[in-house]
């Protein structure tokens, strides 16, 4: 049977591309970290939304600064307001996504070009999913994770180690992605008000100013309706409990595990495979 070390030598001498499609959440960054010098010819990619939340930023230059390579931020000049504009205002929702395909899917298959790519993908094997997968077919997806049997413990040890550790906004939110993401759960929602207010305010107006009358980011309630007090308390109550449960649940689980599973708990709307890496 191949040693890890087999594996990854046989998947450094494949011609081609070798790329880490970064999305500023913590899998693709530890992914980064692992592969960056058992792989020297990997080049590291951003798509920029232009709506990322400050701590997104912030942790990427901290990722470039350890990795000593260029991470290439795709959409310089055309982030969501110019899509938005260019789609005459509608908003995208779970059922239109054109912000996934304008700012996250093109730019990064236009960057690549007809060249034969290795895309590594961050999703470990401890999860149930593929991400998204190009239809190119000069692109190949590669899940080192998954292959070489690694969980969300070897990925918070290679964070730890690597002295970046977890993104800021782990501590209230479980995503990466815009700021105003209609995939976002209820918690996190509050969590964007609690600590980014001026973005809140923002993702408020695109809804009175952009959505008309009946859109909302979440469908169900405006952003308005949300931040009531006696709203905010009640999702403060039920987040409490739903985290106390988990605990008694699962009592040796790191935190980032207990908050991910109250999140997703709070509503079932699947997130976004490339987004949430």
């Amino acid at each position: 049977m191949p040693s890890q070390r087999d594996i990854i030598e046989q998947w450094a001498a494949r011609p081609g591309r070798h790329i880490v499609n970064l999305s500023g959440g913590k899998d693709s960054t530890a992914l980064a970290i692992f592969l960056h010098d058992k792989i020297p010819q990997l080049e590291y990619v951003f798509c920029d939304t232009h709506k990322e939340l400050p701590e997104t930023y912030a942790y990427l230059d901290r990722l470039e600064s350890f990795l000593q390579k260029k991470i290439t931020k795709l959409n310089p000049e055309r982030g969501f307001d110019h899509w938005l504009d260019i789609y005459g205002g509608m908003l995208p929702s779970a059922q239109v996504r054109w912000c996934t395909r304008k700012l996250k899917i093109e730019p990064f298959e236009a960057y690549i070009g007809n060249d034969l790519v290795w895309s590594y993908i961050g999703i470990r094997a401890d999860e149930g999913r593929n991400g998204y997968i190009s239809t190119k077919p000069n692109v190949h997806p590669v899940y080192p994770f998954k292959e070489l049997g690694m969980t969300i413990t070897d990925i918070e040890a290679i964070l730890e180690n690597s002295g970046l550790g977890l993104p800021e906004y782990y501590k209230w939110r479980q995503r990466s992605g815009c700021f105003f993401c209609f995939f976002q759960r209820t918690g996190e929602w509050i969590g964007l008000k609690e600590h980014h207010p001026d973005l809140f305010e923002q993702a408020k107006a695109y809804e009175s100013e952009r959505g008309g009358e009946h859109f909302y980011w979440r469908q169900r309630e405006s952003l308005a309706e949300l931040e009531k007090p006696e709203r905010v308390a009640q999702i403060k109550r039920e987040h409490a409990f739903r985290l106390e449960q988990e605990r008694k649940r699962r009592p040796n689980r790191p935190l980032i595990e207990l908050l991910g599973a109250i999140l997703d708990a709070e509503d079932d709307e699947k997130g976004c495979d490339i987004c949430h890496l």
